[in-house]
């Protein structure tokens, strides 16, 4: 069975082009250790909130883990607003 990812978080106002560089970076490394290439969205009328979607992710436990790594490598947790944190939700088909 094949996973989305759906992930999602809210940008500190003042670092919304470092956040943008960061996740850029985040999903460069994503899909250079998994082959799954990610996209990130804007809410309308909200857009500090941002959502990453990774999709058709068939080896659940080598995604989270290149994940995690990525996301750890791109220093993006620093870049949220405060009290915030990154959110995941996994469907499938």
């Amino acid at each position: 069975m094949a996973w989305s990812y759906y992930i999602y978080y809210r940008v500190n106002a003042g670092q919304t082009a470092a956040c943008g560089a960061a996740v850029q970076k985040l999903l460069a490394a994503v899909r250079a250790a998994t082959g799954v290439q990610g996209r990130v969205l804007k809410k309308r009328n909200e857009p500090l909130l941002w959502m990453e979607i990774y999709e058709h992710v068939a080896d659940e436990s080598g995604f989270e883990w290149a994940l995690a790594e990525a996301v750890a490598g791109s220093g993006i947790n620093a870049l949220l607003q405060a009290g915030s944190a990154r959110h995941t939700e996994c469907f499938a088909e």
